[in-house]
């Protein structure tokens, strides 16, 4: 599943083709027809992320709200030279009306949601979702009130989209490795000072991410170039120290990386930089 920045990215790519412009609004595969209707032919006048939520704003304070879940994706072109028929199960398309600039378009298959909401509805959602990393406004705070009442283990909380949101599976497994923090401890354990550096830690990974498209969380001296080994090869890009690197060696102390599923999903750490969590007798 995408995780946060990947969202903000595309708020801004949508911002930047569209934004302040008219477009045509369709539904090639007739799924998202209806409110489609009531929004072609208008301005599209923003675009913006809340952790894994993408709203499109119209007039009238209506949005469009996307949640690409696992298999959702969402293209953007701009610069084209002519727009082509669909391919595929297009539930949403997006183009630029203006015939003053070159074409751009945007489609959108497989999100686990695409719906027309009012601003109380774009609101509710927000109001259920915990502070964005990656938000000028995001208030720490927030996560930190749940964390520290809650006996559930930091590695769930992280993941979380009401307590943190945005954080997925990679960011969630890297701050943790950062900090040496063990993943199975106890929220209600944690210290002010941990979750603050862990939080301004994620807010620089995660605008990292907006800027690059990848997700980098090794240090200086633990890039390939500095340890003199060959480059990660995975599908969400970058170089990180525990994610997916399970049997292989820490990059840190050598100390061979594990894995077990959490909550549904398969956590990574290393033994020995994340040692158990002791609580005090």
């Amino acid at each position: 599943m995408p995780e946060g920045h990947t969202l903000h990215r595309l708020a801004g790519e949508l911002t930047r083709t569209f934004a302040g412009r008219l477009v045509r609004v369709g539904s090639p595969q007739g799924r998202f027809a209806d409110s489609a209707a009531l929004l072609d032919g208008l301005v599209l006048e923003s675009a913006e992320a809340w952790g894994k939520h993408l709203f499109v704003a119209f007039p009238g304070e209506r949005f469009i709200h996307i949640h690409l879940g696992l298999y959702g994706k969402l293209d953007v072109h701009d610069g084209v030279e002519d727009v082509p028929d669909p391919v595929g199960q297009v539930r949403l398309r997006l183009v630029r009306a203006s015939t003053t600039e070159a074409a751009a378009y945007a489609d959108l298959r497989g999100a686990t949601a695409c719906e027309l909401l009012t601003r109380a509805g774009r609101d509710a959602i927000v109001a259920r979702s915990g502070p964005d990393p990656i938000r000028p406004d995001a208030d720490p705070d927030r996560a930190w009130e749940r964390i520290r009442r809650s006996r559930v283990t930091i590695a769930g909380l992280l993941m979380d989209q009401a307590v943190l949101a945005g954080v997925g599976n990679v960011y969630r497994a890297e701050v943790l490795f950062r900090h040496r923090v063990d993943p199975f401890r106890p929220g209600n354990t944690l210290r002010r000072a941990q979750w603050q550096a862990m939080w301004d830690d994620l807010v620089e990974l995660m605008a990292e991410g907006v800027r690059t498209g990848r997700i980098d969380t090794v240090r200086p001296e633990h890039t390939p170039e500095a340890m003199g080994r060959a480059p990660r090869k995975d599908d969400h890009g970058g170089e990180v120290y525990v994610y997916r690197r399970h049997t292989q060696p820490c990059l840190v102390c050598g100390t061979e990386v594990r894995t077990e599923v959490l909550a549904g999903r398969n956590l990574f750490w290393c033994p020995r930089c994340q040692r158990r969590h002791r609580p005090r007798q």
